[in-house]
C-alpha cells in the first residue's frame, strides 16, 4: 500500500518518464571522489546514502580484490593491463592484446544491464586512451538501450502533445462558461476552478517537459527558476486533486443534504482548493531543502522522502471521492427504483453513466497508475503510453463531459445561435412544428 501510493504520486509527476542525465562520481587510487562519466545513478537509499557512497563501495570492493590476488605471472613474461575502477565497474587484469568485456551497469538510467561495455589493452600492458580527455575510457556506447530511450521520448511527446490538447479545451470550456450569464451557479463555479487549475497544470507541465526534461544543462544547473517550476507544478497537483474532491463534495452534499447556502460552501471549497495546497507545499518545499539536501539536485527531480507530506492528501483526496461516487450511485438508484415502473434496467444504466461520468471529474483513474508492472516486462511499454493519454488528456474528458455534453451549455449556446440564425438553429424552448414549448430532461450528474 505504501509502495502504491508513492508510485500514484511518481507517476502523476510523470517523473519516471522524464530521462535525464547528470553528474556520476568517480574515485581515484586513494579514495578521492572526482568528477565521472555523464549519466544518472540509481541506487537504493536503503543500502546507501548517496550515489558517492554507491561509488565508494564498488571501488573498495574493487580493490580489495586486486590485494588478496596472487601475481598472475612468476617469470614476468606475459604482460597484463592493470585492475581498474572507471567509476562504474571494475575491470579486471586483461592480457596485453586482448578486449575486456563487462556487463552494463544496472543503476545507471538508460542502460540495459544485458548488453556488454568493452576496454581495449594495449600489447604495452595500458589501457586505452582517449584521444580528447586524455585519460584511459571504457566504452559503454553499446549500454545504451536505445529501445528504451524511444519510448521515453514518445512518451514524452504524448506528455506534450495531450497537454496541449487539454489546455486548449479547456480554455475553450473557461470562454463559454464566462460568456453566458445562466451558467452562473455553485456547480459551474466549481467547474470553473477545477478548468483553470488543470489548464495551469497543463501549460506549466509543457514548459517542464520543453524545457527541463528534455535540456540536460538545465538539469546540472539547477538554477532557481526551475526549482521554482518544481514547486509550482507540486502546488497545481495538489489543486487539482483538491478540486476534484470539491466536486464530489458539492454533489455529495447535494444530494444528501439538498439545502446548502451556496455561498459558504463556496468559501470553504476555495479555501481547500486554493489555500490549503499552499501551506502543504511550503512545508514539503521547507522539509526537502533543509532536512534532505541530496534531493535539491536536477530541479528536484530525484525522488525524495518528502513527497509523504503531498502523498498523504492526494490519496485521502482519491478515497473520499470513491467513497462519494458509491454514494451517489447508491442514491441514485434509490430513487430511481420509487420512481420509475422498470426500476432495475433503467437504474443500472443510468447507474453505469453517472459512474462513468464522474470518474474523471473525480479524478479516480488515477487510482489505476499505482499498478504499474515489472519494468523490463512487455507489458511496461504499454502501461507507459497508457498512464501518459490518460493522465495527460484528463483535461479534454472533463471539457467534453462537463462542457461541451452539458445540457446547460448546450441550452445556452442554442439560445444565444437562435437569435443570429433563427432559420438554421432552432430556439430549444420552441418546437419546430407548434411553437410550443419543448420540455428538456436532465441528468442529475450533468
Amino acid at each position: 500500500m505504501i509502495q502504491d501510493a508513492m508510485e500514484l504520486v511518481r507517476v502523476d509527476l510523470a517523473k519516471a518518464n522524464g530521462s535525464y542525465y547528470g553528474q556520476t562520481s568517480l574515485i581515484d587510487a586513494e579514495g578521492r571522489v572526482g568528477d565521472g562519466q555523464d549519466g544518472q545513478i540509481q541506487f537504493d537509499r536503503l543500502e546507501f546514502e548517496s550515489p558517492e557512497d554507491l561509488m565508494r563501495h564498488l571501488y573498495y570492493t574493487c580493490m580489495r580484490s586486486n590485494v588478496s590476488e596472487p601475481p598472475w605471472t612468476t617469470d614476468g613474461s606475459t604482460t597484463f593491463c592493470p585492475r581498474r575502477f572507471d567509476g562504474w565497474s571494475c575491470w579486471e587484469p586483461t592480457l596485453a592484446g586482448t578486449v575486456a568485456e563487462n556487463f552494463c551497469p544496472k543503476f545507471i538510467l538508460g542502460f540495459d544491464p544485458r548488453r556488454l561495455a568493452y576496454r581495449t589493452c594495449h600489447e604495452n600492458g595500458s589501457w586505452f586512451v582517449h584521444p580528447l580527455s586524455g585519460r584511459e575510457w571504457s566504452n559503454y556506447t553499446n549500454c545504451i538501450d536505445t529501445e528504451d530511450m524511444q519510448l521515453r521520448r514518445l512518451v514524452n511527446d504524448i506528455y506534450i502533445g495531450g497537454y496541449t490538447v487539454s489546455f486548449l479545451t479547456l480554455i475553450i470550456s473557461l470562454c463559454i462558461f464566462h460568456s453566458f450569464r445562466t451558467l452562473k451557479c455553485t456547480r459551474i463555479r466549481i467547474h470553473i476552478h477545477l478548468f483553470t487549475s488543470l489548464a495551469l497544470s497543463c501549460l506549466f507541465w509543457i514548459f517542464w517537459y520543453k524545457f527541463v526534461v528534455e535540456d540536460p544543462d538545465v538539469l546540472n544547473a539547477n538554477t532557481g527558476w526551475c526549482v521554482g517550476l518544481h514547486i509550482l507544478l507540486h502546488y497545481l497537483m495538489l489543486v487539482n486533486y483538491f478540486w476534484m474532491f470539491c466536486e464530489g463534495l458539492h454533489l455529495h452534499l447535494v444530494l444528501v443534504i439538498v439545502f446548502i447556502k451556496d455561498i459558504v460552501a463556496m468559501r470553504w471549497f476555495v479555501t481547500i482548493g486554493w489555500i490549503l495546497p499552499v501551506v502543504l507545499v511550503s512545508l514539503y518545499a521547507l522539509v526537502r531543502n533543509t532536512l534532505e539536501p541530496l534531493d535539491t539536485e536536477h530541479c528536484w527531480m530525484n525522488e525524495s522522502h518528502a513527497m509523504w507530506l503531498l502523498t498523504i492528501p492526494v490519496c485521502f483526496s482519491l478515497v473520499a471521492s470513491l467513497v462519494f461516487l458509491i454514494n451517489v450511485v447508491r442514491v441514485l438508484l434509490t430513487k430511481l427504483s420509487s420512481t420509475s415502473p422498470h426500476p432495475a434496467p433503467l437504474g443500472l444504466r443510468k447507474a453505469t453513466r453517472a459512474t462513468l461520468i464522474l470518474i474523471p471529474l473525480f479524478g479516480l483513474q488515477h487510482i489505476l497508475l499505482p499498478l504499474r508492472p515489472e519494468k523490463g516486462c512487455s507489458v511496461e511499454r504499454y502501461y507507459q503510453i497508457g498512464a501518459a493519454l490518460l493522465i495527460s488528456l484528463q483535461g479534454l474528458c472533463v471539457s467534453c463531459l462537463f462542457c461541451f455534453a452539458n445540457h446547460d451549455v448546450i441550452f445556452a449556446v442554442q439560445c444565444y445561435l437562435s437569435r443570429f440564425f433563427p432559420d438554421l438553429v432552432t430556439h430549444p424552448f420552441l418546437e419546430s412544428n407548434g411553437g410550443q414549448p419543448a420540455t428538456q430532461s436532465r441528468d442529475v450528474v450533468v
